[in-house]
């Protein structure tokens, strides 16, 4: 079952000075200032929660705990000041080759998240949906994950979480699908119909925690203008301080979209 590094500032500096007005107005932190049309979604590479932890002499589980609760603030954060749609990268096809306690308890935070969002679900205006190749998962867990995704439809903020998730298995899933179809050639559009965020835009923005530079297999297909920020910055600490300033870098540059 499948389911749906500088900154130029000069590039585009009238936009970038009215952003930072905008910051300097409010505490550090958690400004709550209100994004533009420019940028309606945000995805994460959440990374670092395993050497977060290691830093501290405790297991890797233990990172992934934390990380889950930053995952919690950081969509609230986002939602509240006026984006869209995120997109996060919670369990990648690659995470089945960890240890099977770590694999163990991700899976587990997973159950315990779904249950919180039922709870919740009521006060919060976000649209949880599941992206990926959901199969792999238990029938009762699938059943939950279904469940969450029809009872939020019509929140306004849709929140994908991509578990067994992988850019190559979902643009080969497409393949198949239009394979099944009939078709005999395929446009973008038909692959861009057929891809498990086909309700949502492209990303804007792509931030990756925890100090690497790589795209690790994420929204390939959708990817291919979206702007990237990178920092050091491990999951676990990442704040609302942070996204502020990976939404300063992003205002920051000008999108060409191969113009000049």
């Amino acid at each position: 079952m499948t389911r749906r590094v500088k900154i130029k500032q000069e590039d585009n500096g009238e936009q970038d000075m009215f952003w930072k007005r905008k910051q300097q107005k409010t505490t550090m932190g958690d400004r709550g200032e209100r994004v533009d049309d420019r940028l309606q979604h945000i995805a994460f590479i959440m990374d670092g929660n395993g050497r977060w932890a290691r830093k501290r002499g405790m297991p890797r589980e233990f990172g992934h705990s934390h990380g889950a609760a930053t995952f919690k603030k950081i969509g609230r954060y986002c939602e509240k000041i006026g984006l869209k749609y995120m997109t996060v990268y919670a369990f990648s096809t690659e995470n089945w080759k960890r240890p099977q306690k770590e694999v163990d308890t991700i899976m587990k935070i997973f159950d315990d998240y779904i249950e919180e969002c039922f709870l919740e679900m009521e006060e919060d205006n976000v649209h949880f949906r599941f992206i990926g190749n959901l199969s792999v998962f238990p029938e009762t867990l699938r059943a939950k994950m279904d469940k969450i995704d029809r009872e939020t439809a019509h929140k306004p903020f849709i929140l994908n979480i991509a578990v067994n998730y992988g850019g190559r298995e979902e643009i080969t899933n497409a393949c198949n699908e239009l394979i099944r179809e009939g078709k005999q050639t395929v446009t973008e559009a038909d692959i861009s119909a057929h891809l498990y965020t086909l309700d949502c835009p492209p990303p804007d923005l792509i931030v990756r925690s925890g100090g690497e530079y790589r795209t690790s297999n994420f929204l390939l297909w959708q990817s291919a203008y979206s702007e990237y920020y990178f920092t050091d910055i491990l999951w676990p600490d990442f704040s609302a301080k942070d996204v502020d300033n990976a939404i300063a870098a992003f205002y920051g540059r000008k999108r060409r979209y191969g113009g000049v």
